[in-house]
């Protein structure tokens, strides 16, 4: 019985490190690292902050993301590259970054005169967008969570007044994406392409003649108000900007059901939030602009309806050169068509606006 008793507590002594050893490493949370495009001294940081900590709080330490501001361990616009790579596992970014590698990034992103802001966010839950964001991604072996958009963005912002078409031309402007530098062209611009943080002292030192980034609360947290003396209203380059996080495809596959609910409805709150939180800025932020003395110029009526016939025409030329291109301009502005006749009926107390819209059939005709 004594020689039993010794077996049982011999036996109990080796197994239980073995017992222990794996307890460990179950409790062990997955650590991942993301980054962003955006630097510390432009306020869309604050979205992927936000999600980031959402994740920490939500996943209940069983994923920690430890968050690294733009530029920190990659250069922001290497985001694409390092989150697909691997060398990192997430990257809050702008997909009109990456429109050099395929064109629908851009669309994915913003559309000049297209979508406005309330649009957008109808479009990503309600009327398959969301899906589109997963399946041209996922062709870059990443997924992807849209976690805000940025509301119509201010404008160009000036030293000289602009307050027509005829105003731009033979001007050089910052201004991004692939339908606004090709809208620009038609008009007698020149688009020049900067990162955010180049824009001030592009403007400071006449590199460019105008320059935007994005709405006024943004604008003036980067200085614009000390380098320019008008703005040129309102922002058609950009009615709304989806912004999200992208997400390395196999950092994503080790994830249990329960983490990818927490990513998910993190990315969703966060979408409320940020959405919010940089349209109630921009509120202050056009305070501000305005008792600092900066002009505002409007575009009349005539012109906007000349410029969204420009861009109708370049969405319909993109849409032939890129089946997915054309399929997600056709989702967005079969959207838009969708949602023309309430427009109508609830006017003047709605969101977006109706206007022309490219020609459907002739883009649905491009996508295979």
């Amino acid at each position: 019985m004594k020689k039993t008793l010794l077996i049982i507590v011999i036996g109990s002594i080796l197994v239980l490190p073995v017992f222990t050893i794996g307890t460990n490493a179950i409790a062990q949370p997955i650590r991942w690292k993301m980054s962003t495009t955006w630097t510390p001294d432009i306020s869309l940081i604050e979205a992927d902050k936000y999600f980031a900590r959402l994740v920490n709080k939500l996943s209940d330490g069983k994923l920690e993301i430890k968050f690294f501001e733009g530029g920190a361990l990659v250069p922001p616009f290497q985001i694409f590259d390092a989150v697909r790579q691997g060398t990192l596992d997430a990257g809050g970014e702008a997909g009109v970054y990456w429109s050099g590698k395929n064109t629908a990034f851009g669309l994915l992103c913003q559309c000049p005169l297209g979508p406005s802001w309330v649009d957008y966010m109808i479009w990503v839950y309600q009327a398959g967008g969301i899906d589109l964001y997963k399946e041209i991604y996922g062709k870059f072996d990443t997924v992807y969570f849209p976690h805000g958009v940025i509301p119509t963005e201010s404008g160009l912002r000036t030293n000289k007044p602009v307050g027509s078409i005829a105003d731009l031309k033979g001007l050089k402007v910052r201004m991004s994406g692939e339908i606004q530098g090709r809208v620009l062209k038609d008009i007698g611009a020149s688009q020049v392409m900067l990162a955010g943080g180049e824009v001030y002292h592009a403007l400071e030192k006449g590199v460019i003649d105008g320059g935007e980034f994005s709405g006024p609360g943004i604008d003036w947290g980067m200085g614009f108000q000390e380098v320019t003396k008008y703005w040129a209203a309102p922002g058609w380059h950009q009615p709304g900007s989806v912004l999200g996080v992208m997400i390395n495809k196999n950092s994503w596959n080790k994830l249990s059901p329960h983490l990818k609910d927490v990513i998910e409805t993190a990315a969703q709150a966060t979408f409320l939030w940020s959405t919010t939180f940089w349209e109630h800025s921009n509120f202050e932020g056009t305070t501000k602009f305005l008792d600092k003395g900066i002009k505002v110029t409007k575009y009349s009526s005539e012109d906007l309806a000349k410029l969204q016939k420009i861009a109708n025409k370049h969405i319909e030329e993109l849409s032939k050169a890129n089946p997915d291109f054309a399929k997600v301009a056709y989702s967005q502005f079969k959207f838009l068509k969708d949602a023309w006749k309430w427009r109508e009926i609830q006017s003047p107390f709605g969101y977006g606006r109706n206007a022309e819209l490219p020609n459907l059939d002739l883009i649905k005709s491009y996508i295979k």
